[in-house]
């Protein structure tokens, strides 16, 4: 599990692709839980994942911090 992923995640860095419309995040209410739960938003809904899926996912979908068009950077 990418290090580097997890502690922008935890910082409230926002990971996604404009262009396909898909977002993955660490909501406030997560940081500090012993499991914390990230959000994967896609097009046709969203759903909640671990932090290491969530890192697996923003590898395989070579997301990149970005400005989320409601949630702003972080």
């Amino acid at each position: 599990m990418s290090t580097i992923i997890v502690e922008h995640l935890t910082a409230g860095i926002v990971f996604g692709d404009p262009a396909s419309e898909e977002y993955v995040y660490l909501p406030a209410g997560e940081i500090g839980a012993t499991v914390p739960l990230c959000i994967l938003k896609t097009p046709t809904g969203s759903q909640d994942i671990t932090l290491e899926q969530a890192v697996r996912c923003i590898s395989r979908l070579n997301l990149r911090p970005i400005h989320h068009p409601q949630l702003g950077f972080r």
